[in-house]
């Protein structure tokens, strides 16, 4: 399979659809920093905080950052979703001894960007896309492909690690004393290293 520029992709589009209304799946304030600089020029950016495989906490200090940076630069709204734990490990079944960046954590995209679509669609959104991948330790090919299956033409193509932008990720969780945790979000996460080949 040849591999897409996503990244390009992701120009062409925003380009084409200049003030459009997109809700942004995001996962961390850290990563999402670096993702709404690049889109807030392109679209009216919703964020949707929807990530039911980190749990209570570790959820809670997330949501609580990616709030408190929103309100601190205005680069976009926020949207609050219900946290369920129960719908990761239903979405994750026998997934659960799967090495970290194998078949649970595609899994995992899958129902968080399914979530992001529905609710997309039900809120009326031009467009939606996640900030998942700005990690280096994510394929994008893996996670726009689903985004694509999930969403067709209203899927916004990314690959937000392009342009240093995991590296000005890190540089605005800096300035703005952002907590960057060292984990993707479940518990499986925090005991095996992420392979870099998601």
């Amino acid at each position: 399979m040849v591999k897409r520029d996503f990244d390009k992709l992701f120009t062409a589009q925003a380009e084409a659809n200049a003030g459009k209304q997109l809700l942004l799946h995001c996962c961390c304030a850290p990563c999402s920093s670096a993702c709404l600089e690049r889109l807030k020029d392109y679209f009216s950016v919703t964020v949707l905080f929807y990530n039911p495989n980190i749990e209570g906490g570790e959820y809670e200090r997330r949501k609580a950052e990616i709030i408190r940076f929103i309100n601190e630069t205005g680069w976009a709204d926020f949207i609050d979703c219900d946290h369920d734990e129960e719908d990761f490990y239903c979405a994750i079944a026998g997934l659960e001894n799967e090495k970290e960046g194998g078949a649970r954590c595609v899994k995992c995209f899958e129902l968080r960007l399914e979530k992001t679509k529905e609710i997309a669609e039900k809120n009326g959104f031009d467009f939606f896309t996640t900030t998942l991948t700005i990690s280096p330790m994510k394929n994008a090919q893996t996670i726009n492909l689903i985004g694509e299956r999930l969403g067709g033409e209203k899927w916004v193509f990314s690959d937000f690690k392009k342009r240093n932008g995991y590296l000005r990720s890190i540089e605005l969780s800096k300035k703005h004393c952002l907590y960057r945790q060292n984990f993707c979000g479940c518990k499986f996460s925090r005991k095996q290293p992420t392979q870099n080949n998601l």
